[in-house]
């Protein structure tokens, strides 16, 4: 690995570790320097501002979470049904909520920057175009247009529950609830013919 890249991954680990423990505002170029063991002006050799390294930060771990989302379903068979590896995603995604409750603090920040700073706005755009064909083949929802934009849905509905959770944890709607919650929804919202 060549010195600019290392440089450049250990600022995002640093960055990471720093999402993990201390509150947005208190996230400085600074800190992720001491935590990263890397050069302060590196932040903007590399990522332009401290800004974007952190959302870039904030991307790769929500990547990793989809990661661990992804590992939970590799227990089931590849040819299972896509309602439960739908149904298994969520468990994966509940049973790691709290644990990813810092990362998921953070890219509401970030969500809130893209809207005055289009650097930021193109890094999370791309990141949610890469993740909706990832999803759509996690959940064996197909690759064409229909998949992934199924696929962005699933995105949205995970997204806001996370973010209502965020404000207030009884906020969340889990196991038999969410699965009662979608049952519901089915009713107004039948299939085509």
């Amino acid at each position: 690995m060549s010195p600019q890249r290392s440089s450049r991954a250990k600022l995002v680990e640093g960055t990471l570790r720093c999402l993990e423990r201390l509150p947005a505002d208190r996230i400085t170029a600074r800190a992720i320097a001491a935590e990263s063991g890397a050069n302060l002006a590196s932040i903007g050799y590399h990522f332009g501002s401290k800004d974007e390294l952190v959302t870039v930060a904030v991307i790769e771990g929500l990547d990793r979470w989809l990661d661990e989302v992804a590992a939970g379903l590799a227990e089931l068979p590849a040819t299972g049904s896509p309602s439960a590896r739908y149904r298994r995603a969520g468990a994966v995604i509940e049973a790691t909520r709290h644990r990813h409750a810092a990362l998921a603090r953070n890219f509401v920040g970030a969500l809130a920057k893209a809207q005055h700073d289009d650097q930021v706005r193109r890094l999370l755009a791309a990141g949610f175009r890469r993740s909706r064909p990832s999803v759509a083949g996690l959940l064996g929802l197909g690759e064409d247009q229909a998949g992934q934009d199924a696929a962005g849905l699933v995105l949205a509905l995970f997204d806001g529950l996370l973010f209502q959770s965020l404000l207030d944890p009884a906020l969340a709607i889990e196991g038999e609830r969410m699965q009662q919650a979608q049952a519901r929804l089915r009713t107004i919202l039948p299939p085509q013919a």
